[in-house]
């Protein structure tokens, strides 16, 4: 079964209406007439040690991956990601106004302790995500929801009582928010949503996901996790649906070299691991049965530092449009990269649900014509052979972030007067420089947290929690608070586009494809046409080899 094609991405809005029922039940079903392996592990290589498995704290895709396995939020994705499919929640309806919602929980979801999963660990879990005194980095993506209140109690103004969640009874869950959000629903499928047992929260602390402590209610329980080196999660018995759940173990292990990880995969120590860069065409016509491409809801980009104490040279609009200028995209997707990837001139991907990114002024000339207009506007601010623009380019330790970072510092060096010193950083650290702010110019990315544009333009918002660069544009703001209620949203985020293509607080690179090495067995269960990777490890299983002849 060749898999080498990409997918064509889905357009299709989710499949959600006002109101809906959904099926009573949600269960994995193996398509009728095809034989299952007879081992059902998955073993799995992730580049860094996953930021947490707190649902109010995880910040990252790997650490996010672990997390859908062990909780369970409201509702989950489905396989090709066009509908949401029953969680904790069986259903829910919305009031006339939309600002109501009302959740139907199912009474067999237990916590892996045993103890029921209510209404009241929603509650408790949304007021943690959003407190002070958490300091969640995620706090913003519970003002994104629009709660009741939210904002007032993430600054620590309302207490957090006020916040606009509350617990009906013990299986009815009302959501009260502050204006209508259309794609509400498919934002509760994100780990910050999902509940958390206060009890063991309380009891232990910040060691409360310890392997020893832990208390679940997903598909899977922590059962080991050495930092730097694996996690490893167990099939829960306890879960509703475990029945129809046919992986029993899953491990992650740590893996920072790319090269490394093909090599164990290769020797079959991995069921999945990602193509280094510049290796797809190879590994595709020598491993076409294992080697798989499709479009991903995720860019790729770099972001200056324009904080007040930041380069005073990136103040000038100028110096940061020559600088993405004289980025030549197609060399980096054709060949640093090589498996898929498109360049992006643009912050939404095109494989956003509804959305097509407009045609920038940029996009539209020639890479010799930008190369042009970027000596230009660099000599108009100053800079000469003599006295060159320098500054610092971090990103996170990868063999691909290194390639791509070498491959731009030599573009620039080669093109104007610049002088760029390369550092990378490990993950955690990485992290932290970001978020202080001790950068000049970062390598950033983003995956949908939901498939709606906002999920990519909240992030140029002034006071988005992730918006390194610190950019505030009162146009911006207020274009994306209109897009939140209009009726056509993507004509406003349009707008917002082409203000940022102007004012370029980011130099967009490409949009993702999924490039990976997948064990054949799996490739049948694992949700290619998703664009969000939104991947559910009880979803997942290993086909036996005669259904591969």
């Amino acid at each position: 079964m060749k898999m080498t094609t990409l997918l064509k991405a889905s357009t299709a809005a989710l499949v959600l209406s006002t109101g809906a029922a959904f099926a009573e039940s949600h269960t994995m079903t193996v398509p009728e007439g095809v034989e299952l392996a007879d081992e059902q592990t998955f073993v799995y290589r992730v580049l860094d040690e996953h930021s947490s498995v707190d649902p109010g704290i995880v910040e990252d895709v790997s650490g996010s991956e672990i997390v859908r396995d062990l909780f369970e939020g409201l509702y989950n994705d489905s396989k090709d990601g066009s509908t949401l499919l029953p969680g904790v929640a069986l259903d829910h309806t919305v009031s006339e106004d939309g600002l109501t919602y009302t959740f139907n929980l199912r009474e067999d979801a237990v916590w892996s302790n045993g103890e029921p999963v209510t209404a009241n660990d929603f509650v408790y879990a949304w007021r943690r995500a959003a407190s002070p005194e958490l300091a969640s980095p995620y706090a913003w993506y519970m003002s994104l929801l629009s709660l009741e209140n939210v904002d007032a109690v993430i600054a620590g103004d309302a207490p957090l009582e006020d916040l606009g969640v509350e617990a009906i009874d013990d299986y009815t869950l009302e959501v009260r928010l502050t204006e209508p959000l259309p794609y509400f629903p498919q934002m509760l499928t994100h780990a910050t949503t999902f509940p958390v047992p206060q009890a063991v929260v309380e009891e232990h602390g910040d060691a409360w996901t310890r392997p020893e402590n832990i208390v679940s209610n997903g598909a899977y329980v922590l059962s080991e996790h050495v930092p730097q080196e694996r996690s490893v999660r167990t099939k829960s018995d306890s879960y509703w649906n475990a029945d129809q759940t046919v992986i029993e173990e899953v491990t992650a292990l740590v893996i920072n070299d790319e090269n490394q990880a093909l090599t164990r995969f290769l020797a079959g120590e991995l069921d999945r691991t990602e193509v280094p860069a510049g290796q797809f065409p190879r590994l595709s016509e020598e491993y076409p049965e294992q080697t798989v491409s499709f479009p991903r809801l995720c860019n790729y980009y770099y972001t200056f530092n324009l904080r007040d104490n930041g380069p005073e040279a990136f103040q000038d609009v100028n110096v940061r449009r020559a600088l993405a200028l004289a980025v030549d995209r197609n060399v980096i997707v054709e060949n640093v990269l090589a498996g898929g990837q498109t360049p992006a001139y643009t912050f939404t991907p095109a494989a956003t649900a509804n959305f097509e990114p407009p045609e920038t002024e940029m996009a539209s000339m020639t890479q010799a014509e930008r190369d042009e207009q970027a000596a230009q506007l660099l000599e108009e601010a100053g800079y000469t052979e003599d006295d060159p623009l320098t500054f610092e380019m971090k990103y996170n330790t990868s063999e691909a972030h290194r390639s791509i970072a070498v491959a731009m510092s030599q573009m620039w060096a080669q093109k104007l007067p610049v002088e760029v010193n390369l550092a990378n950083q490990e993950w955690q650290t990485f992290l932290e420089a970001r978020d202080s702010g001790d950068f000049e110019l970062a390598r950033g990315a983003w995956c949908g947290d939901y498939n709606e544009a906002s999920t990519f333009l909240d992030l140029l918002q002034t006071d988005s929690g992730y918006n390194d660069a610190k950019y505030s544009n009162a146009e911006v703001d207020q274009l994306l608070a209109e897009a939140k209620t209009a009726e056509n949203p993507n004509e406003l985020y349009e707008q917002v586009e082409q203000i940022v293509a102007e004012e370029l607080p980011i130099i967009p690179i490409y949009f993702y494809a999924g490039n990976y090495m997948m064990d054949e067995q799996l490739i049948p269960s694992w949700p290619v046409e998703n664009v969000q990777q939104n991947w559910y490890s009880k979803d997942l299983y290993f086909v036996a080899e005669s259904e591969l002849e």
